[in-house]
C-alpha cells in the first residue's frame, strides 16, 4: 500500500566532494608556507659582500624573467592597459621594493623568525587598509582573531627586545619588519586594484616584479650601490632559491589564490609559516626563544585559528 513505510533502507548520501578550487586553494596555501617558512633564513645568506638592495634586484630580476618567459611560452597575454600598468607600478613599488628592503634590512638586526612572526600582523593591517580604502567589511570574529594575532606579535617582539635589555638593534629590526608588513599590505591592496581592473595573475606579477626591480636599480644606480656578485655556493644556492621558489612559484601561488578565493587566504598562510620559521631559525640560526616568544606564537597561532573559522562578511 502507498502509506506503508518500505523497509528497505537507502543507502546513504555520499557527502559531496570539495570543490577544485578549495582543494587548490589549501594545497598551495600549504606550498606557500613550507617555502615562505624557510625563505626568511635563506635571505640571511644573502647578507655579507653583497649589498642588501643589490642582492633584491638579482632576486626579483631574474624571478621577473622567468615569469615573462612562462606567459610567453604559455601564450598569456602580456599587454595591460594604462590602469592595470598603474596598479603592478604600485603594486611592485610597495610589494617588492619597499618591503623587500626593509625585510632585508631587519634581518641584519633580529633572527629571521623574528622576521616571519611579526610579518602575522599583516592580517589585521589588511583588514583595516581593505575596510579604509575599498569598503570591505568583515566579522567581528575575525577583526578579533587579527587583534588576538596582533597582540601576539607585540608580545613576541617585545620579548625579544626586553631580552636583548633594551637594545636599539633589536627595536631597529623590529621596527623594520613592521614598516616591511605594512608596505606588503599596500602591495596586496594594489594587487587587488589590478584584479578590479581586469589584470591575469601572472602577467600582472611578473610586471609589479620587473617594476619593483627597475625603480629598486634606478635608486641604487642614484645613490652609489654597489650591483656586485657573490660567486660562492651559498649565495648564488640561495638566490636561485629565493628567486624560483620564494618569488616564482609562491607569488604565482599566492596571488592566484587570493585570486581565487580571496586575499583573507594570506591568514592560512600566516598561521603555518611562522612555527617553521622558528624551527627552521633554531636548526640553522642557532636561536633560542623564551617563554614570552612561546607565547606570542601561541597568541598568533590562535588569533589565526579565529580568522580562519570566522564569517566572510566581505572577505579582504
Amino acid at each position: 500500500m502507498p502509506w506503508v513505510t518500505s523497509s528497505v533502507s537507502l543507502p546513504p548520501v555520499a557527502r559531496p566532494p570539495l570543490a577544485r578550487t578549495t582543494l587548490l586553494g589549501i594545497g598551495g596555501v600549504l606550498i606557500c608556507a613550507m617555502i615562505w617558512g624557510t625563505t626568511w633564513y635563506a635571505i640571511t645568506l644573502q647578507l655579507g659582500t653583497v649589498a642588501p638592495l643589490a642582492s633584491i634586484v638579482w632576486r626579483f630580476g631574474l624571478a621577473a624573467a622567468i615569469l615573462f618567459l612562462g606567459c610567453l611560452i604559455a601564450r598569456q597575454n602580456l599587454r595591460l592597459t594604462r590602469a592595470q600598468h598603474l596598479a603592478a607600478l604600485a603594486q611592485g613599488f610597495f610589494a617588492f621594493s619597499i618591503s623587500y628592503s626593509f625585510t632585508y634590512a631587519s634581518e641584519g638586526h633580529v633572527a629571521s623568525a623574528i622576521v616571519a612572526v611579526t610579518f602575522a600582523s599583516l592580517t589585521f593591517i589588511n583588514l583595516v587598509l581593505f575596510r579604509l580604502a575599498a569598503g570591505q567589511k568583515a566579522a567581528a570574529a575575525s577583526w578579533g582573531g587579527a587583534v588576538l594575532g596582533l597582540v601576539g606579535v607585540a608580545v613576541l617582539s617585545g620579548g625579544e627586545v626586553l631580552k636583548a635589555g633594551f637594545d636599539g638593534q633589536a627595536a631597529l629590526g623590529v621596527g623594520l619588519a613592521l614598516i616591511a608588513t605594512t608596505a606588503s599590505a599596500f602591495g596586496n591592496f594594489f594587487a587587488w586594484k589590478g584584479q578590479n581592473h581586469g589584470s591575469m595573475a601572472i602577467p600582472s606579477t611578473a610586471w609589479a616584479m620587473a617594476y619593483g626591480t627597475g625603480l629598486l636599480a634606478l635608486f641604487g644606480l642614484a645613490t652609489g650601490v654597489e650591483f656586485s656578485m657573490d660567486p660562492t655556493f651559498t649565495y648564488i644556492g640561495s638566490l636561485l632559491y629565493l628567486s624560483v621558489f620564494g618569488s616564482v612559484i609562491a607569488f604565482g601561488l599566492y596571488f592566484t589564490i587570493a585570486r581565487t578565493i580571496g586575499y583573507a587566504m594570506a591568514s592560512y598562510i600566516s598561521a603555518l609559516t611562522p612555527p617553521i620559521a622558528m624551527l627552521v631559525s633554531v636548526l640553522f640560526e642557532g636561536a633560542r626563544f623564551g617563554w614570552p616568544a612561546l607565547a606570542g606564537l601561541v597568541l598568533v597561532l590562535s588569533g589565526q585559528a579565529l580568522l580562519i573559522r570566522a564569517p566572510r562578511v566581505a572577505a579582504a
